[in-house]
């Protein structure tokens, strides 16, 4: 049978759960809600049988539109299909839960006018607050928003925002990448990231490595964008000569796939005459060759931490805008082994 042509049931209403009770429907809401604990408890049980054996199922939407809140967040993520991206969602979506918020993600596909729709979107959803993995081109959109309801950026900042930030402290991270890099023995080093196109947290780490690398002695440092020239680029970096060792140090978990695809393609064996260091843990690092070392980024919880951020706004927090940078953590493996 089409399931199409199959009668729809009713939706219960509060009116006949109340009727059959034989009480008010004020006394089924407050039933239904906080104030539970008021009532007597023969009414409570008659109550609940009632709503047991009519299927009844509150409009919590409606009720807490009445309230003045839906319990709903906003997540915007600039590319769902990064795993990034889905770590830091898993760390939203668990400390949403654990508070009894229920989660709205939009995804833009690095796509600005989609970004703009989606936006407009969530504000429609009458969302209690947002946390935002912004592509950056955005500003006015955002800016307009913030002005309505709480917001939490992460990774990237955007000037023109006054609220919350979390991310990975850049800094920090590259610091500790030079100097496993350069403890290891190796004193050439290029760093290969995605095109900066005013992403925050990219010209950070770019910044960063430039201004470690000029302060180390015996260090070359350099910077390439990926692109389409990538492969040519990186062999004209391997062909040159009289600066020591040579090592790549991926920006991120894109740039890192790019990077072995350029390596994979060689003659050379893996992380024989070039080694490897990635910002980003992702599952497959340990699997190929001796294991790419990486710096890993504590993505759950830079997600959970934004929440929290938001959390205390919706609380009613006035203190001004902060930014949490979390530390990356080491992990050493085959590709960035000590050279002699």
């Amino acid at each position: 049978m089409n399931k199409d042509l199959l009668p729809t049931r009713a939706r219960v209403t509060i009116s006949e759960v109340a009727k059959a009770a034989g009480v008010s429907k004020a006394t089924v809401s407050r039933f239904m809600g906080e104030d539970r604990q008021l009532l007597a408890e023969a009414t409570a049980q008659r109550i609940e049988a009632v709503v047991e054996r009519l299927g009844y199922r509150p409009n919590r939407m409606a009720s807490a539109l009445k309230r003045g809140r839906t319990g709903l967040i906003g997540l915007l993520l600039a590319d769902i299909r990064n795993p990034y991206s889905v770590a830091v969602m898993h760390g939203v979506e668990t400390a949403c839960r654990q508070q009894g918020y229920s989660l709205v993600v939009c995804n833009t596909a690095c796509d600005d006018d989609l970004e703009k729709a989606q936006l407009q979107a969530l504000q429609s959803y009458n969302i209690d607050g947002l946390i935002v993995h912004t592509l950056g081109h955005q500003a006015r959109e955002l800016a307009s928003l913030a002005r309505e309801l709480p917001m939490v950026l992460v990774d990237r900042q955007v000037t023109e925002l006054q609220v919350d930030m979390v991310g990975l402290d850049n800094r920090k991270t590259i610091e500790q990448a030079l100097d496993h890099l350069q403890g290891n023995g190796y004193s050439d080093i290029l760093a290969v990231t995605e095109p900066l196109d005013g992403t925050s947290s990219r010209h950070e780490r770019v910044e960063a490595f430039m201004a470690s690398a000029a302060r180390r002695d015996g260090l070359r440092g350099q910077v390439l964008e990926t692109g389409d020239d990538l492969a040519q680029r990186i062999h004209t970096f391997m062909a040159a000569s009289g600066h020591g060792p040579k090592a790549l140090l991926a920006c991120n978990g894109v740039a890192s796939l790019q990077v072995m695809q350029v390596l994979h393609g060689r003659s050379e064996p893996l992380f024989e005459d070039v080694g490897l260091l990635a910002i980003d843990e992702l599952d497959w690092y340990p699997l190929v060759g001796s294991g790419i070392s990486a710096l890993a980024q504590p993505t759950e919880e830079i997600g959970a931490a934004a929440f929290n951020c938001l959390l205390e706004r919706l609380q009613g927090s006035t203190q001004p805008p902060r930014r949490l940078d979390l530390p990356a953590h080491l992990i050493p493996r085959g590709s960035t082994r000590l050279r002699a």
